[in-house]
């Protein structure tokens, strides 16, 4: 059974396909879609991923009569760099990638972002589809944010460039690693808790079925939470408004990642716990109350962590949420709650507030 919803965004929408076994249909997607077999390809993956999945999605390629290159980059948030950036262009130079040219990005998030910067950037932009591998990339893989770090800030280079199909093999979650599958949910989760109250109240209910990978569920999940993503995309493309609110959890969740060095967290447990110190933040300030339980015990319910473990230098997070990009004048803002499936964007948060919470989380303290 393959599921299909459209992103609007009028002449630049373009599909989605949420199914089981799918890479076998890709040809006829892809011409679908307006790719034909003329249009050389350059299938981006990762060391984790391509063993997997690259010969058998470049063999149905090639046997429709695609011309298909390959990058393989390591895997690891540690390749979303400039340096990597400049290595994938000159390979994909060689390889005589031209303007027709679409880039395939095979894998999760990271390689979605990478890639999909390659794409924007390779001769001012180039065609690409998102063929992602993780639950996590069922969020990044929608809505065309494409990207790499700087060390001082996650996504700090990047895009807005929308891709011109998606197409979601669920099959290959069944090769991830636990930790893996458990973080993806943090982007089903937040999904929820952004719009949805009885999405998420179902994703309470099933959370033992989805961390099983029982197929029909996830299938739902997914399409449910794409769904949301592509609502609020189609809304507010490049963040001007309504987009912000996606960030929920993001705020302290990068600001975790950069502080620790990329890779120490997942990004779905920094989002975790950062969904956790927002549902906290907005019992704080009064924008939301009875909240906070509920968004911690979900989150549990995903073996998804709610609390800082270990030491933590508050000042360099404070510093690194401050870089933020939904701020302002060196300000804080957070996504916050008012309700279950329902999330505002706020500026100008009082500092005092942000350091009663990091300490509560510390503690691990309600």
């Amino acid at each position: 059974m393959m599921r299909s919803l459209t992103v609007d965004l009028k002449d630049r929408s373009y599909p989605i396909h949420i199914g089981e076994g799918l890479y076998p249909q890709l040809p006829q997607l892809l011409t679908e879609c307006g790719i034909q077999p003329d249009r050389p390809l350059m299938l981006v993956t990762d060391t984790q991923v391509g063993p997997l999945y690259m010969d058998e999605v470049k063999g149905h390629l090639e046997s429709a009569g695609y011309r298909v290159g390959t990058i393989t980059v390591p895997a690891g948030e540690s390749s979303k760099s400039l340096s990597r950036l400049e290595a994938m262009v000159e390979e994909c130079i060689r390889f005589g990638l031209d303007r027709a040219g679409v880039v395939l990005a095979l894998g999760g998030g990271v390689v979605g972002d990478l890639a999909g910067f390659l794409a924007a950037s390779y001769m001012r932009g180039i065609s690409f589809v998102q063929l992602p591998t993780t639950l996590l990339a069922h969020d990044s893989s929608v809505g065309g944010k494409v990207g790499v770090n700087h060390p001082l800030g996650k996504n700090m280079i990047g895009a807005f460039h929308q891709p011109e199909m998606v197409v979601f093999d669920v099959s290959t979650l069944r090769s991830l690693p636990e930790r893996e599958v458990v973080s993806g949910y943090a982007e089903v989760v937040k999904h929820a808790l952004i719009w949805d109250a009885s999405f998420a109240r179902w994703l309470h209910t099933n959370a033992s079925d989805l961390l099983h990978l029982d197929p029909e569920k996830v299938g739902h999940a997914i399409y449910q939470g794409c769904q949301v993503k592509a609502a609020i995309v189609s809304q507010d493309e490049k963040e001007s408004g309504l987009r912000a609110i996606l960030n929920y959890g993001h705020t302290l969740g990068h600001a975790l990642e950069s502080a620790a060095g990329y890779g120490t967290y997942t990004h779905g447990e920094a989002v975790a716990i950062g969904m956790a110190a927002a549902s906290m933040l907005g019992e704080e300030l009064g924008t939301a109350q009875e909240v906070s339980g509920f968004t911690r015990e979900l989150l549990r319910q995903f073996r998804l962590p709610v609390s800082l473990s270990g030491q933590w230098d508050e000042e360099l997070l404070l510093e690194h949420m401050k870089r933020d990009k939904k701020a302002r004048q060196g300000g804080y803002a957070f996504v916050l709650p008012r309700s279950i499936g329902e999330v505002q964007l706020y500026r100008d948060i009082e500092e005092q507030a942000i350091v009663r919470v990091l300490n509560r989380l510390k503690e691990g303290t309600t």
